[in-house]
């Protein structure tokens, strides 16, 4: 049987714990490190907002980016902007609700601006 991880409420962590986001902005990661607490932040009408405390003493630093990571990171990035239909670089992330670049899914309003 596990131990129960410690709650605290919103703002009101001990120093030592972070969240991953604050780990990350320290320039570490939490590194395979079990969560030590959780933090709780209170809504009217949902549940409560959960984030994951680690420990920043046991924290690594983050690793380092290569070249072959950065080379594969732009090859997803470019997936995701190119328009399965027309082939052409959008500019912008294609939205997963239309499928295609907006001028592919919304052909008629193109010609009325036209």
């Amino acid at each position: 049987m596990s131990a129960a991880l410690p709650v605290y409420r919103w703002r009101l962590a001990p120093d030592g714990l972070a969240t991953r986001r604050q780990l990350r902005a320290m320039g570490l990661r939490p590194g395979g490190q079990d969560v030590a607490a959780e933090l709780q932040r209170p809504r009217r009408r949902r549940g409560p907002l959960v984030a994951y405390l680690y420990r920043v003493d046991a924290a690594k630093p983050v690793r380092p980016m290569t070249a072959g990571r950065a080379a594969a990171l732009a090859k997803a990035n470019r997936a995701r902007r190119t328009c399965p239909t027309c082939r052409r670089d959008a500019g912008y992330v294609i939205p997963a609700a239309l499928g295609t670049c907006v001028p592919c899914a919304l052909p008629h309003d193109e010609q009325r601006a036209a």
